[in-house]
C-alpha cells in the first residue's frame, strides 16, 4: 500500500526509478573499444536493471532524451563516424521505439534540463516513462587512432529526432574569440585569476587553495568504480604544484586542476509517473523525487561586471532551494561542477559551503578525478547520488550543481528520497533578473595604458604560446589585449601581471600590451 505521502500524489507526478552508469577503462582486461551509443546503451539496460522491473519499464518508454555528445557539439573529432541520430541509435539497441527522440544543446546543464524536460511531459500525460541518457567514448577514439586501428561508428536511422542545435550562442563575444579565448581552460584561467585578483593572494597560496579544496575529490574518485580510470588519492602539493608529469596547461592550471575529457564513460535515468511505476511493481523505497530544479545563462564573459563572479550560480541555486524549502544545513549531499576550482568557489559562496565541509562537494570525485564525461558529467552525479539517497529509512536530500559553457549557463537540482508534488523548473524570473543589469561594454580598439585585473598564460607542451590580459584602461573603459612581442610575453609567464600596468596599442587586427 503506499504510505500517507505517497497516496496523496499526483498519480503523473515523475520519479527516478532507475539509475545505471557504465565505465570502459582502456587498461582493463576485456576492453574491446566500445562506441558511446554502446556505452550510453549499456548504462541505460543498468537503469533498467536498477528499477527492478526492466521488462516492464521497457515497455512503457515513449520518450528517449540524449545529452549531446562531444561529437555532435563539435567538440571533438570523430573518425570512425557517429550515429546520425544518437538517441535513436541507443533506443534501437534498447529495444525501444519511441515516439519522442530529443537531442539536447551544449552545456553541462544539459542534463538537468532534459530530466526536467521529460518529467513535465510525463506530468502532462504525453508519457508514461521516459528514459534520459548520454556517453562519451573520447578515450577509446583516441586510443584506436593512435594504434592505428579502424572502426566504423558510423549509423543511420530512419525515423525523426527533435534536434535543438547547438544552443552556443551569446557564449563567446568574436572580440574575446579574436583574442584567443576560444577553449575552456583559457577562459576559465581568466576568471580564476580575478578572483585571485580580488581575493589579493598571491601564486603560491592561491594554488594551495586550489589543491586544498581539490584533494577531497580524488579520494571519492578513487574509491568509485565509475571512474574513467584506476587512480589514488592526491595530495595538495601533487594537484597543484607544476612539475613534468604536472605540467602548466594555462596558469593558474596545472593538468591535475582541469577537467578530464578523455574518458569511456556513460549515464542514464529512468523516470517514470507514479502510476506506472506502481504498475510495474517497483516498491516506493527505490523511488527518488526531483524536488526543485532551476537555471539560467550567464553574460559573456567580457560583458560581466565582474570577470570571476557568477550570478546565474548564485540566483538559481537560491531559488532551487526556495522551491523545495530547503537550507544548505538540510542537505546530506551535494555535487558541485568541478570542470575548474571556480564554478566550485562560486557554489560554495552561494550556499556558504567550506572546502572542509564533512558532507563533501562531490558524489562521483568530480570532473579531473572521477572524469569529465563531455556535456554529460551531472547525469553521473543525479545517479550516484540517487542511490546515495535512497533506503535510508529517512528522508535524505541531495543538491546538483550543473554547469555549462564557460560560467555560462547553470542548472541547480534539489533531490530527495521525501515525496513531493512536482515543481515546474524555474527560469523566466531568474533570467529577467540577471538580464536586467546592464552589460560592461569593452573597448574594441584600445589605445593608451591600462590596469591588468587578471591574465593567464596558454602553454603548448609546457612553453607559452599565448599571453591575454583584462583590465581597466586610465578612464575606466575594460579592455582584452595579447602580448606585444615574445619579451612580453616571457614575462607574463614569469611574473604576476595582476595590478600591473601596461602600455596598449590596437595592431589593425587586435589589443596588444606591453609592460611599461
Amino acid at each position: 500500500m503506499p504510505t500517507t505521502a505517497h497516496a496523496a500524489l499526483d498519480p503523473r507526478t515523475p520519479v527516478i526509478v532507475g539509475v545505471g552508469q557504465a565505465v570502459e577503462r582502456i587498461e582493463d582486461a576485456g576492453y574491446v573499444g566500445l562506441s558511446a551509443a554502446d556505452l550510453a546503451a549499456r548504462a541505460a539496460e543498468a537503469a533498467l536493471a536498477d528499477s527492478g522491473a526492466a521488462d516492464r519499464a521497457r515497455a512503457a518508454i515513449t520518450a528517449v532524451g540524449a545529452v549531446r555528445t562531444f561529437e555532435d557539439s563539435n567538440a571533438a573529432p570523430f573518425p570512425f563516424g557517429k550515429p546520425d541520430k544518437f538517441p535513436l541509435a541507443v533506443a534501437r539497441r534498447l529495444g525501444i521505439t519511441p515516439a519522442l527522440a530529443v537531442l539536447d544543446k551544449v552545456g553541462g546543464q544539459s542534463p538537468v534540463t532534459l530530466l526536467m524536460e521529460m518529467g513535465a511531459r510525463i506530468l502532462a500525460g504525453e508519457a508514461q516513462a521516459a528514459l534520459v541518457f548520454g556517453a562519451e567514448a573520447i578515450s577509446s577514439t583516441r586510443h584506436l587512432s593512435a594504434q592505428g586501428q579502424i572502426r566504423d561508428w558510423a549509423e543511420t536511422d530512419d525515423a525523426a529526432m527533435d534536434d535543438r542545435g547547438l544552443g552556443v550562442k551569446g557564449l563567446l563575444s568574436p572580440l574575446a574569440i579574436a583574442h584567443g579565448i576560444v577553449s575552456p581552460p583559457i577562459a576559465y584561467a581568466l576568471m580564476e585569476n580575478a578572483r585571485r585578483g580580488r581575493l589579493h593572494a598571491d601564486r603560491v597560496s592561491y594554488a594551495r587553495m586550489m589543491g586544498d579544496l581539490f584533494a577531497p575529490f580524488t579520494h571519492i574518485a578513487a574509491a568509485n568504480p565509475y571512474a574513467c580510470a584506476a587512480s589514488s588519492p592526491l595530495t595538495t602539493d601533487e594537484i597543484a604544484t607544476p612539475t613534468a608529469r604536472n605540467r602548466l596547461v594555462s596558469d593558474p592550471y596545472t593538468i591535475k586542476l582541469v577537467s578530464r575529457d578523455q574518458v569511456n564513460q556513460g549515464a542514464a535515468v529512468l523516470l517514470m509517473s507514479v502510476a506506472a511505476a506502481r504498475a510495474a511493481g517497483i516498491p516506493e523505497t527505490h523511488w527518488t523525487f526531483i524536488h526543485a530544479a532551476a537555471t539560467a545563462q550567464e553574460k559573456d564573459i567580457l560583458a560581466r561586471p565582474q570577470i570571476d563572479a557568477y550570478p546565474a550560480a548564485r540566483a538559481t541555486l537560491a531559488a532551487a532551494l526556495a522551491l523545495a524549502g530547503r537550507v544548505p544545513a538540510d542537505f546530506a549531499a551535494f555535487d558541485l561542477y568541478s570542470c575548474f576550482p571556480i564554478p566550485v568557489f562560486n557554489a560554495m559562496g552561494a550556499l556558504g559551503l567550506a572546502a572542509d565541509d564533512p558532507r563533501g562537494l562531490t558524489v562521483t570525485g568530480g570532473l579531473p578525478y572521477f572524469g569529465g564525461a563531455g556535456n554529460n558529467y551531472s547525469l553521473h552525479a543525479v545517479a550516484s547520488m540517487a542511490e546515495r539517497l535512497r533506503g535510508h529509512g529517512e528522508a535524505r536530500y541531495g543538491l546538483i550543481g550543473a554547469n555549462g559553457g564557460f560560467q555560462s549557463k547553470y542548472a541547480a537540482m534539489v533531490l530527495s528520497s521525501a515525496a513531493a508534488p512536482w515543481r515546474a523548473l524555474a527560469h523566466d524570473a531568474i533570467q529577467a533578473g540577471l538580464d536586467a543589469v546592464a552589460d560592461v561594454v569593452p573597448v574594441a580598439e584600445a589605445n593608451g595604458t591600462g590596469t591588468i585585473e587578471t591574465y593567464t598564460v596558454w602553454r603548448t607542451r609546457g612553453e607559452p604560446a599565448n599571453a591575454i590580459v583584462i583590465g581597466t584602461m586610465a578612464d575606466g573603459a575594460r579592455f582584452i589585449a595579447n602580448a606585444a612581442d615574445d619579451a612580453t610575453l616571457a614575462l607574463a609567464a614569469q611574473t604576476d601581471l595582476i595590478g600591473a600596468h601596461v602600455t596598449l596599442s590596437f595592431d589593425g587586427k587586435r589589443n596588444r600590451f606591453s609592460a611599461r
